[in-house]
């Protein structure tokens, strides 16, 4: 198949606007501080310059999927936590909400940068073009409308879910600055995964992990937050 090659003049710029999720999550319990803010201002900053410094590359017919999905699995995650966060009142849905947020700008500027469409640009929160993801969002928001801890569950669900889909993806792109966002994203996710798990455990709950492997999940629960771009 043909492969294609666009330029997107606004990414450097627009990268500026983004937020951190990887230090702020050791604290999505809590509400953001100016700390934060900061702290999110200087890791975009950085994401913006190591952007700048990598081309666009050809964009493969697989690659250029990859980036629409996961635009719209990053919604899938925001507005089910916008959502959820609605209902129970726990801030760690609101919280890591606004970091979805932040990862589906990410991708957004891809989007742009390659010149493909964003299936994400007026769709109401719960709407999907994506079937299965349209299916999947319907089936955690009944799950997560039971209880806090199926709520706190259906969290966990998600990032496993997607540590395994950016995992994925990673590993079929040549693109470097495809692989660069998609690190970071990743980076967001497992703290987004400690997270719930953590609040999980308060409540007397645990999680199995039903796409990562035991031993992988185990990994990441046991080692401290990390600190991304986005």
């Amino acid at each position: 198949m043909q492969r294609r090659l666009f330029l997107g003049s606004a990414l450097g710029a627009a990268l500026l606007t983004l937020g951190g999720c990887g230090g702020g999550d050791s604290a999505v319990a809590a509400a953001p501080t100016s700390s934060d803010a900061a702290t999110a201002t200087a890791a975009s900053s950085t994401l913006s310059t190591q952007l700048a410094s990598i081309p666009p590359s050809e964009l493969s017919p697989s690659e250029a999927q990859a980036l629409v999905f996961m635009r719209e699995e990053e919604k899938l995650a925001r507005d089910v936590y916008q959502l959820l966060g609605a209902q129970w009142g726990q801030k760690v849905f609101s919280n890591i909400a606004a970091s979805e947020q932040q990862h589906m700008d990410a991708v957004a500027l891809l989007l742009a940068r390659y010149n493909l469409p964003d299936p994400a640009a007026s769709t109401a929160v719960g709407v999907f073009t994506d079937p299965a993801l349209q299916q999947l969002f319907n089936s955690l928001m009944a799950q997560g409308q039971t209880s806090l801890i199926g709520a706190l569950t259906v969290g966990a669900t998600i990032e496993d879910l997607d540590i395994v889909d950016l995992q994925q993806r990673i590993a079929a792109t040549d693109n470097a600055d495809i692989a660069l966002v998609f690190s970071e994203l990743m980076k967001g996710s497992r703290n987004h995964l400690r997270a719930f798990i953590s609040q999980l455990t308060r409540q007397g709950a645990s999680y199995t992990p039903q796409y990562i492997s035991q031993a992988e999940f185990d990994a990441i629960i046991n080692s401290p937050m990390e600190t991304g771009s986005v």
